[in-house]
């Protein structure tokens, strides 16, 4: 496994409200993009992902655990305690929301994965408009869907495709991030992985304005992950840098995770 992040507050903005994590050693990695008044959206994506390292780590290898919430029984240990980082989460962003003034209405996205030891499954978590994608092969598909106003309308038959839509002036507008309401839709899902790849969290301020398939061609170009970030950043940046912008790229290789444990 290997991992890097890169995060900038672009060329616009006036502040960095994004957060990012690398916790390699219980193999989680977060990525959030706050929102809120004057410094809100920091505070609001720094305590999210605080909380779900928190959450995570506590959890961690532990058989007699207090959970939160009800335990899924439908879904894996890890998918469990993913659902009860974002709970946790939710909880913690909110209620710094009520008890200060200065904080009120902030919220954030969040997309974070935790990699299994054998790097063949990933479970994913997410809530707004941050996104995970998976470049193998290359190809680059995203595996998260976001919580939106134009997503909305394509649900509810609006237009045929979300290409209808790319003009209209809500389309960037969320329907669901932490922190905003007491309960959030909280996304958790699990997928196999294939033998070799890399996972790529990122804010809005890179899916945006890069197009796809440049995205796609930068995954491409270079092994190195850390010039890669830095790439991809750049071309955010190249692009008018209108928001903060923040990668987090993860290498797996399921086929040197099973040697070692051979």
């Amino acid at each position: 496994m290997r991992a890097s992040g890169r995060t900038s507050r672009g060329l616009i903005r006036e502040a960095n409200e994004d957060a990012l994590l690398r916790a390699d050693d219980v193999r989680l990695f977060v990525v959030a993009d706050g929102m809120g008044g004057h410094a809100a959206g920091e505070v609001a994506s720094r305590l999210a992902v605080e909380a779900i390292e928190a959450e995570i780590r506590r959890t961690a290898g532990v058989e007699d655990v207090v959970w939160p919430i009800a335990v899924d029984a439908g879904r894996s240990r890890d998918a469990n305690r993913m659902l009860s980082a974002l709970y946790v989460a939710n909880e913690r962003v909110f209620r710094a929301a009520a008890r200060d003034e200065a904080l009120a209405g902030m919220g954030t996205t969040v997309v974070g994965v935790l990699l299994a030891d054998a790097e063949d499954r990933v479970v994913i978590g997410h809530a707004g408009d941050s996104r995970l994608y998976l470049h193998a092969d290359g190809e680059l598909t995203l595996l998260t869907r976001d919580d939106s106003w134009l997503e909305m309308a394509f649900d509810n038959g609006l237009v045929a495709t979300v290409g209808g839509l790319a003009s209209h002036p809500n389309r960037h507008q969320l329907t669901n991030a932490l922190g905003v309401r007491e309960r959030a839709e909280l996304h958790v899902d699990e997928r196999p992985l294939p033998g070799r790849g890399v996972l790529l969290l990122c804010t809005d301020g890179l899916h945006a304005f890069v197009e796809h398939e440049t995205m796609e061609a930068i995954l491409g170009e270079d092994e190195d992950l850390e010039r890669v970030a830095d790439r991809l950043v750049e071309a955010a940046l190249e692009r008018g840098g209108r928001d903060n912008v923040t990668v987090l790229l993860v290498g797996f290789d399921a086929s040197v995770a099973r040697r070692q444990a051979a």
